[in-house]
Formats: structure tokens, sequence, C-alpha cells
């Protein structure tokens, strides 16, 4: 539909408009999706709920967006303040969009999706979250050559920092401190196999013990931005894949350090 067709939006309705499309990006941005991804939502959203034009500007930690209907506009901001990833959600928002662009919802209905999108529960509770992050990191173990005692001290050690990051991070500390935090006691209990351990191999549990913290979303957006010319926030993710690494790196050094084992 041509913009000469689309009756104009009055400034309140233009107002809400914005909300939505704002609110939208803001989860998005907020639960690891890529700033390409994050701008044609916004724009499929604000502009299959009646507006003539949107114009987004995706940053590190915020949302700029300029919305346009006949002669009203209307600017707006919302700051992003808490990163992570949550791909249900990124996959729900994606899911709303599409309804809305194909005429299912109006506003009252995006706003009751939206609301239902921020209050749903994470799909599985926290002691299967710590099962399976051990599983995967002693799985890790035994594709790079450990034996079934890399296998089993891996998978205590990834499970126990498993447990204490989700403890840490219901508390709200500082990510970076989280990460060194959870390497400390992940690699401390793998460096406790490697110095009482047996088997040549047993070195292996102190690199798996702590692929859980690898930031994987984060260096792989990362990439996808800078490609995509997102210049700005593609290198805010790589500095942001770089320090989680760094703080890996510490975390794992100061465990080693106080267990008194060299060398990976």
């Amino acid at each position: 539909m041509s913009d000469s067709l689309i009756q104009p939006l009055p400034r309140e309705e233009l107002r809400d408009v914005i909300d939505l499309a704002l609110w939208s990006g803001q989860l998005l941005l907020q639960h690891g999706a890529e700033a390409q991804r994050v701008e044609e939502t916004v724009h499929r959203l604000g502009t299959a709920l009646g507006c003539n034009w949107m114009d987004i500007v995706v940053s590190p930690n915020g949302l700029f967006v300029s919305t346009i209907s006949g002669e009203e506009f209307r600017t707006k901001v919302r700051r992003v303040v808490s990163l992570g990833v949550d791909m249900t959600k990124v996959s729900a928002i994606n899911r709303l969009t599409r309804r809305v662009v194909e005429g299912e919802l109006d506003r009252a209905q995006v706003r009751s999706e939206l609301e239902r999108i921020v209050s749903t529960p994470t799909h599985y509770p926290r002691w299967l979250v710590v099962l399976m992050v051990g599983l995967a990191c002693a799985a890790f173990s035994q594709l790079m050559g450990g034996d079934w005692a890399v296998f089993g001290a891996t998978f205590l050690a990834a499970g126990t920092g498993m447990a204490v990051r989700q403890r840490l991070s219901s508390h709200h500390f500082n990510g970076l401190l989280v990460v060194i935090a959870t390497a400390l006691v992940a690699g401390g209990l793998a460096a406790l196999f490697v110095r009482y351990g047996t088997g040549e191999s047993r070195q292996i549990a102190l690199a798996a013990s702590v692929l859980l913290l690898v930031p994987g979303v984060p260096l792989i957006n990362a990439a996808e931005d800078l490609i995509q010319g997102h210049i700005l926030i593609g290198l805010a993710r790589g500095m942001t894949g770089a320090l989680i690494s760094l703080s890996i790196a510490l975390g794992l050094w100061l465990a080693m350090r106080l267990v008194g084992v060299s060398g990976l």
C-alpha cells in the first residue's frame, strides 16, 4: 500500500505505535538479536501499525527511533540496561511481528502479547540447566581426548560453575565479575583433579570445564553486525566478547595459581 493511501495517525496513536515498536526492539537487543534484525523488526512493526516510515538507530545500549505519519512525527529513545541471550523471546517477537504484518493484531493486542513475552518464564528449571551444561562440557572433554575420569571431573566442575553463575546472576552482580568467579570455581575444581588425579589427559579438564563461559553469541553477532555495516555496535559486541574471554582467562589463571597447577 502506498503512503498516500495510509490514513495518518493522530498524535496520541503515533506515540502508542512508537512505544510498541521501541519495546519490541529493546527486547530483541536485550536478548541477543543482531542489529539488522532489530532494525527490520522495529520498522516492520511500526509501519504495519500505521506509520508511513520508521528511522532506527541501534546503539550498543539503546535504540533511537523516529516515526512519521502524515504531518506528525515522534522521536524517542529507549535505553537497554541488561544484555543476555534468550532466543525463545527473540523467536516470539519475530512471530509477533509476522502476525502484525499480516493484520491479525491491533495495538492493544500487540501490547498484551509483548507483556506476555516479557513475563514468560524460562522453559527449563535451574537444576536441569546445571545438569545439561555439565554434560555438554564433559562431552567436549571426550572430543578433546579425555578419558572417563576426565569426563567425570569436567562434569562436576562445569556443573558447579554453572550453579555459581546462576546464583550470582540472580543477584545482579557485574557480568564480568560473574564470569571470573565462575571460571575460578570451575577451574579450581578441575585444577584439583589435575593435581591429585591420574591419567596423562587429565589437564583437558581445565580447558573443558570453562567452555560454558565462551561468548559465542556476542562474537557471532559482532561479526554479523560488522559485515552488515553496523560498525559501532559490532565493535562494542566484539569488545564485550574479548572482555569475557579475558575474564575467563583471569579466573582460570587464579584457580591454577591457588591450587598450584601450571600449564594447560
